[in-house]
């Protein structure tokens, strides 16, 4: 397992310097979902935190908790620093902001985006699992969120394949007991990609 140097995984250069192509692309991919997803969680009506989702045992306020823990998790793997501040339970905006931006400082960091630890799939840097993990995350429950809030529910096609790319690499055990997917559903006939993805982890568009 490698992770970052003590004292430095607040600081690091934060500027992308460095980077390589793929991982400026992973960065500026989280940095596009990060800024989605929290003005999607800005327009959650106040009376709505306690509404359902599409994930059955989960208020709105439960799916945001959910994708902050994870996020936290991904940071702990690596040594880095989960922030401290207000909780989903008593601003879920703030609580999630304040994880996304430590994680997209890091992913602008070499050294830390770097950053390696040996789990389940084997040897991966800090940036690789944000990208099919996280990222997945905020794409797919971000859907979730704008379905059970009335909001824009489009999915970007780039972000549809690399969902499709990053299941496939976890294979279907993980998704099914990982992924807060249910059974896989039908698609309609003539369903778009979109379509198809959710349907794949039980969801009907």
């Amino acid at each position: 397992m490698s992770t970052v140097k003590s004292g430095q995984a607040a600081g690091g250069s934060g500027s992308g310097q460095g980077l390589t192509a793929e991982e400026r692309a992973v960065a500026d991919r989280f940095a596009r979902l990060g800024v989605q997803f929290a003005d999607r969680v800005a327009a959650v009506p106040a009376g709505g935190w306690s509404d359902p989702t599409p994930c059955t045992e989960w208020s709105v306020r439960d799916l945001v908790a959910h994708v902050v823990e994870m996020s936290e998790i991904h940071l702990s793997l690596v040594g880095l620093p989960v922030p401290q501040g207000p909780g989903v339970d008593v601003d879920p905006y703030k609580a999630f902001v304040r994880v996304r931006d430590q994680i997209e400082a890091s992913l602008n960091d070499p050294e830390q985006a770097r950053a390696e630890w040996d789990g389940r799939f084997g040897l991966r840097s800090f940036a690789e699992a944000i990208d099919s993990a996280v990222c997945t995350e905020l794409v797919v429950h971000g859907w979730d969120l704008a379905r059970a809030t009335g909001q824009d529910e489009r999915i970007d096609q780039a972000d549809v394949d690399k969902c499709w790319e990053a299941l496939r690499m976890v294979g279907e055990e993980v998704v099914r007991s990982r992924m807060v997917s249910g059974p896989a559903l039908e698609p309609p006939a003539g369903a778009d990609e979109q379509t198809r993805l959710l349907a794949y982890l039980g969801r009907r568009a």
